[in-house]
């Protein structure tokens, strides 16, 4: 390397650091202010000194009144030299906006709209829901099933349910949020069209009437707009985004009880069936037009396949157990089984109790029901929303644990109606709690890529709960009585409160 007075003579285009003599070409007066999109280029006065960047090496020199000799080159990089120089800017900035969109936390900022379309249409789902629950029992006894028949089906549904909803779930995190909205929709159209075909006196009721169980492995809207939710509302809302649900359920009760009331009455049986058809043919187009097609992070998918290798199954079950096992998930996961499933098998045989313990009429029973519907639609709706503003999850969950307890013990001690719709504001609280806490805290366990299979575990829960809900109540109650229920709720629940006390829950919260 040559020393520095004895330093080559640099080619023309480059930039030296030595203070150059003044230009009579680039001395000529221009305007103060720089043209646009020309980055720091500035004007500057005889004699002034300043420290710029070479467009060609981009390292600070002393320059006067230009950045670069006497050379064309220059006057032509110069737009370069501005457009380069806003390249980053311009990338951090998309960069900042597709985080907006895609992030878990932000993800509505774009599409503010997408939140409510989905309370929409779970509201729209519930309705049908209730209309199909009306209808029911008179379609039953028009084809003549006996009571352990019509078990048998309600039974087979809650199967299928159980066993779609984690394939369900998974399908949901692979494909999306509007082919997974889409779909439930088109199974439940499915559903009530052969539900439809079975009123009618023309054909074949029976057959289609066993047909309409098969389409339940793929009706789990309630799923997929958890999965929209959890995905789309920040870590520390996402207890009051999913506890409005209760107010899409309070809806749809409200609606659906109403509508097949008057449809029944003034068209027949078969009218509500078509119209719960049209309302999912309706769900089906507004999800498919509406809703996003991911909402998932965009930095969110550990779960995609490397170029040439095979796509993951929908049916890899090691794949769904591998979510189910992660840090923090399996004993939320247990609580939730363990601590509402007395609560269940007392509610599955309710029907029962409701005739023989406490001796109601169907008109009775009707109104008891409704009274819980809409005490869970206030609770759900409104009370845990603003109580997981307050108080931590650990909190809530503990909370409900306890209020299971609590109300364990006065199901055991319980006469009469009045004592049970005394203690029915107790648990309906501890199940909307249970629900809606053990949900958040298991999709914030897990990444955002699994939060479609993670709930679709959670909506297992209840279908199993309806699958061994007739017999295990059944064996309990015929051999028991009604007290069972409440000494198994209170034992079970105060054995998890210790076991919380001792060992309390892992958390894991990411802000996806």
């Amino acid at each position: 390397m040559l020393p520095r007075d004895q330093e080559a003579p640099r080619p023309h285009g480059t930039c030296s650091g030595q203070i150059l003599r003044p230009d009579p070409i680039a001395s000529a007066p221009t305007s103060s202010k720089p043209p646009k999109g020309r980055g720091p280029l500035l004007e500057v006065r005889p004699g002034q000194v300043l420290l710029a960047s070479c467009p060609m090496t981009q390292h600070p020199h002393q320059v006067q009144q230009d950045f670069c000799p006497r050379s064309s080159a220059s006057f032509l990089l110069r737009p370069l030299q501005g457009f380069l120089q806003r390249v980053p800017r311009m990338q951090g900035a998309e960069a900042r906006r597709g985080q907006g969109r895609s992030s878990g936390g932000t993800g509505t900022r774009g599409r503010p709209w997408v939140i409510p379309l989905t309370y929409t249409l779970v509201a729209l789902e519930f309705t049908c829901l209730f209309m199909r629950f009306s209808i029911l029992p008179y379609l039953s006894r028009r084809l003549g099933l006996d009571a352990v028949t019509f078990g048998y089906l309600q039974t087979t549904f809650g199967l299928l349910q159980l066993l779609g909803g984690p394939m369900f779930g998974r399908f949901a995190d692979q494909h999306g949020a509007r082919v997974a909205f889409t779909l439930s929709f088109l199974g439940s159209s499915a559903f009530y069209l052969l539900l439809a075909a079975a009123c009618s006196p023309a054909l074949p009721g029976m057959a289609f009437f066993l047909a309409s169980r098969l389409p339940a492995v793929l009706m789990h809207t309630l799923p997929a707009a958890q999965m929209v939710i959890a995905d789309l509302s920040a870590p520390k809302d996402r207890p009051a985004a999913l506890a409005r649900l209760g107010l899409c359920l309070g809806v749809g009760a409200i609606l659906g009880s109403l509508l097949s009331g008057i449809l029944t009455e003034a068209c027949g049986i078969q009218c509500p069936a078509l119209v719960a058809l049209g309302a999912n043919l309706l769900g089906a187009g507004l999800s498919f037009t509406c809703i996003p097609a991911s909402t998932k992070g965009a930095r969110e998918h550990p779960q995609a396949a490397l170029p040439g290798s095979p796509k993951a199954s929908v049916f890899d079950l090691k794949a769904i157990a591998h979510v189910l096992l992660q840090p923090g998930v399996l004993p939320v996961f247990l609580i939730k089984v363990v601590s509402g499933l007395p609560s269940g098998l007392f509610m599955a045989m309710f029907s029962i109790i409701s005739v023989d313990f406490f001796q109601l009429p169907a008109a009775q029973t009707g109104y008891l029901m409704s009274f819980f519907g809409v005490l869970q639609m206030v609770v759900q709706g409104l009370v845990i929303g603003r109580l997981s503003s307050h108080f931590s999850e650990g909190a809530l969950l503990r909370a409900s644990v306890l209020g299971f307890g609590v109300v364990g013990l006065a199901m055991a001690l319980m006469s009469s109606v009045f004592h049970f719709c005394l203690l029915m504001p107790g648990l309906v609280f501890s199940l909307c709690a249970l629900s809606v806490v053990t949900d958040s805290m298991l999709t914030k366990a897990v990444s955002a890529s699994d939060t479609g299979t993670m709930l679709g575990l959670c909506a297992s829960v209840q279908p199993l709960t309806q699958t061994l809900g007739p017999t295990l109540g059944g064996f309990l109650y015929h051999n028991f009585g009604v007290p069972i229920f409440g000494h198994v709720q209170l034992t079970v629940n105060f054995l998890i409160l210790l076991v919380l006390w001792k060992q309390p829950v892992p958390r894991k919260n990411k802000d996806y």
